[in-house]
């Protein structure tokens, strides 16, 4: 019988390798990770004005009633998240990562803006909770193509075996968005009066985003499309043609169960940050009484520790794999989810700080490696799609419905560690997740050719394949 021989892969040449020089690489990453620290500036400063907008926006008489009310306009913009996704995910495909990319900061911008000019709810009535909603939609439609695409765009302009250190500046700029949007917040808090706030105050942020956003589009709109799409150019008009024609429901038939998995490893992700980050505050000031403004000096001197060690964290999977440190992350928040609530709860100023600082430091292998893992996941052609869409659907029923879910659990069943019950069953699904996913530290993304640093680093590159 004849023995059929396989067919090898061409040889790499050296045209094939992306040469990405460091200059590039980050100006690159300087665009994205501003557009990521404005979108979360934006939901940061919402969330840690959650009890002061629902005074503002909803109708007066239960104290919870209104809380409950603002958290869940908060959720609202995640609602939508997934047909952002779905719209700007596609198209990034099809026409490119910096156009849509730019859109979506001018959109962000422009709906946070308008946030602050909305009139209260004592001068418009329902008007002013129903244009709240609007604007709160637009907001998510628009960011429902930014962390997919922003992620994406650092992951193919870094080279293969930094892109790990490259990508954490992506959630260093979501640190950069919290600590900012807690830091104005804390400031207006002390030095305005609670009718002062209440009247004008909290607009301040609000109205702040306009100028960070008109930055960041300045930026985005001076850099180059990135290799890995440049490349898929290449390919000539016949592939152009069959992309842009292309359902997605096609790209999901193939793509479905990398998808799945994106999910829960989101889920697991953002459960978590927004439980630390977005609803911690609330639950310090509201369910146990601590003073607002000590909540938010203590979250953001945890934030401040995890901007420090982010990028070490990040240079550090490049080295020892993505896989190790997102078990860490969720094995962390499965044995020390309750140890930290149960010091959180002892009240004083130093047992808070501890309880909330051993949370960071389970959060922190997430937002180290997370944004350089998911892109991995996804062929170049339909990366940006499948993770825009994978991503929205897991922060629209997962993420930004943790505020909302948390405090409807605890004002439901009285219990105040219902958000570390919470906490660990996300970090179940993320030790599943992490189990089922491939390793993609320091190889190519599907789909794209070798990318190095240097020169001599392609040149190297095809001479090992040779020898």
């Amino acid at each position: 019988m004849r023995a059929v021989k396989r067919r090898k892969n061409p040889p790499l040449r050296r045209s094939d390798i992306t040469v990405t020089e460091e200059r590039a690489v980050r100006k690159a990453v300087k665009a994205a990770a501003l557009g990521n620290a404005m979108e979360w500036f934006d939901f940061g400063i919402y969330s840690y004005l959650a009890v002061t907008i629902g005074k503002v926006f909803f109708p007066s008489g239960n104290d919870t009633a209104q809380v409950l009310s603002s958290l869940a306009t908060f959720a609202v913009a995640f609602l939508v998240r997934p047909l952002g996704g779905l719209y700007f995910g596609p198209l990034g495909d099809r026409i490119g990562r910096k156009k849509v990319l730019s859109v979506t900061m001018i959109m962000m911008a422009s709906s946070t803006l308008a946030i602050g000019l909305i009139p209260g709810y004592a001068t418009i009535g329902f008007g002013a909770p129903a244009l709240l909603i609007l604007f709160r939609m637009l907001q998510g439609f628009s960011t429902g193509g930014e962390y997919g695409g922003a992620s994406t765009f650092i992951a193919e302009y870094s080279p293969d075996k930094r892109r790990g250190f490259f990508g954490s500046f992506l959630e260093f700029g979501t640190l950069i968005g919290y600590t900012a949007a807690a830091g104005m917040v804390t400031v207006l808090t002390v030095a305005l009066s609670d009718s002062a706030m209440q009247s004008w105050g909290w607009r301040v942020p609000f109205l702040a985003a306009a100028p960070v956003g008109l930055i960041g589009l300045y930026l985005r709109l001076k850099l180059d499309e990135t290799p890995a799409f440049r490349k898929l150019e290449d390919n000539g008009a016949t592939a152009a043609e069959e992309r842009n024609t292309r359902p997605f429901w096609q790209v999901f038939r193939t793509q479905w169960p990398v998808m799945v998995l994106c999910i829960a490893l989101v889920a697991a992700y953002n459960i978590t940050d927004y439980m630390l980050l977005s609803y911690m505050p609330t639950y310090l000031s509201d369910t146990l009484g601590y003073s607002g403004t000590s909540a938010l000096v203590s979250i953001i001197v945890v934030m401040l520790v995890l901007m420090a060690a982010i990028t070490f964290v990040g240079r550090l999977s490049d080295r020892i794999g993505r896989k190790p440190l997102l078990m860490s992350a969720s094995a962390g928040f499965l044995v020390l989810a309750v140890p930290s609530f149960l010091l959180i709860k002892q009240g004083s100023p130093a047992a808070v700080f501890a309880g909330l600082l051993l949370l960071g430091l389970c959060l922190l292998p997430y937002v180290s490696v997370m944004s350089a893992s998911l892109p991995a996941l996804f062929p170049t052609d339909v990366r940006y799609g499948s993770l825009s869409i994978a991503f929205n659907i897991s922060v629209s029923l997962f993420g930004g419905t943790t505020p909302l879910a948390i405090e409807g659990l605890v004002s439901g069943t009285g219990d105040d560690l219902m958000p570390a019950y919470y906490t660990m069953a996300a970090a179940l699904v993320g030790i599943i997740a992490t189990v089922a996913m491939k390793e993609t530290a320091r190889k190519p993304l599907e789909g794209s050719p070798p990318a190095v640093a240097t020169k001599e680093e392609a040149i190297e590159l095809v001479a090992a394949q040779r020898s």
